[in-house]
C-alpha cells in the first residue's frame, strides 16, 4: 500500500483545512486508516483513526469536536477535515494504514505511512 498525503498549507487561527490521503491498491476498503502529526521538537502523536468500513472513528482529545476523519472507499481516499484550527495544531501530518488493527493510537501498530503534509496555523 502506498499513501500520498496532501492538502496542507498556511492558514490563520480559526480557519479550516481538509487533508486527503490517497492510497494505491485494490484492497483499500479492507484497510484501517489513521492520521498522526509531529510538531517541531515533539514526538509524533495520534490524531484520528477510522476503521475499514467507516463505521467507527476515534479521535485524540486535543482535536475532538474540531476534526473529522472520513473515507471514500470508491476513491481510495481518507480525509481529515480540520476546523477551528489553532496554532498548536501546527505540525507535519501523516496518514497511516494497517490491515489488522490492534491499537488505534500507537504508531508502531501501523504498517504503511505517507510522506506527510505540512500544516501551519498562524495566530
Amino acid at each position: 500500500v502506498q499513501l500520498q498525503a496532501s492538502g496542507g498549507g498556511l492558514v490563520q487561527a480559526g480557519d479550516s483545512l481538509r487533508l486527503s490521503c490517497a492510497a494505491s491498491g485494490r484492497t483499500f476498503s479492507t484497510i484501517n486508516m489513521g492520521w498522526f502529526r509531529q510538531a517541531p521538537g515533539k514526538e509524533r502523536e495520534f490524531v484520528a483513526a477510522i476503521i475499514w468500513s467507516g463505521a467507527r472513528t476515534v479521535y485524540a482529545d486535543s482535536v475532538k469536536g474540531r476534526f473529522t476523519i472520513s473515507r471514500d472507499n470508491a476513491k481510495n481516499t481518507v480525509y481529515l477535515q480540520m476546523n477551528s484550527l489553532k496554532p498548536e495544531d501546527t505540525a507535519v501530518y501523516y496518514c497511516a494504514a494497517v490491515r489488522i488493527l490492534t491499537s488505534y493510537y500507537r504508531e508502531e501498530d501501523y504498517d504503511y505511512w505517507g510522506q506527510g503534509t505540512q500544516v501551519t496555523v498562524s495566530s
